[in-house]
């Protein structure tokens, strides 16, 4: 299984510690037999549960504008942003189990990465645009866009796989929000034909179409 970058030793630890807490109720008696080998269960559980956060699948990247992360589409509406202007907000929410690697929805160049420290509201609440987040703004075909990472109650860390100036292409890595979070991006509106999600969709990084562009 392939684990997203950086995240190794999020499964190494537990899992040396389950090693080490395993062979140690080997050499224990009663009691304490039962304690290290219970902790050694409970480490191996968390091992397999970092295993399954951190994976990063490989994708057969879609067309048009793909899904800057896997989730459930909690938001789809038209805004006036202070960046793009008159633009189509479409909002994903991530839950533990989803795979937390955000990819690019298009080719560009990035422009401008900025860091807001905040609180760690629920992803899915209005007052979460208050939490914690990272802005990043790319130049594209179809001008401007912007995508939002904003951490959740559990995710503490966003990492960015990019920094200003890199050019990517669709479907690149662009960085990670650990435990749980949301992913909104911002198109602007006059480039935009069609919206092909849905709310409460289930969609995939990198693969699936989000939306269309204007001819």
């Amino acid at each position: 299984m392939k684990l997203a970058p950086g995240s190794l030793s999020w499964v190494l630890v537990p899992f040396v510690f389950f090693l080490f807490f395993l062979i140690l109720s080997i050499f224990l008696k009663e009691i304490l037999v039962s304690v290290c080998f219970f902790i050694s269960i409970i480490l191996l559980l968390l091992t397999g549960f970092f295993l399954i956060f951190f994976r990063d699948p490989k994708r057969d990247i879609g067309k048009a504008i793909v899904a800057p992360a896997d989730g459930r589409i909690r938001e789809i509406k038209n805004i006036v942003d202070e960046d793009i202007g008159k633009c189509m907000k479409i909002s994903t929410f991530m839950n533990v189990y989803n795979v937390h690697v955000n990819r690019m929805p298009l080719d560009g160049v990035i422009k401008n990465i900025t860091h807001h420290t905040g609180s760690y509201l629920p992803a899915y609440k209005k007052e979460s645009d208050r939490n914690e987040r990272v802005i990043l703004t790319i130049k594209t075909d179809i001008g401007i866009i912007k995508i939002v990472q904003i951490a959740g109650t559990l995710a503490r860390r966003i990492v960015s796989y990019v920094k200003e100036k890199d050019k990517v292409k669709k479907g690149d890595k662009i960085g990670i929000i650990k435990f749980g979070s949301r992913v909104d991006i911002f198109l602007p509106a006059d480039k935009i034909k069609n919206i092909t999600v849905n709310l409460n969709d289930r969609i995939k990084a990198g693969e699936n179409t989000i939306a269309e562009i204007n001819d």
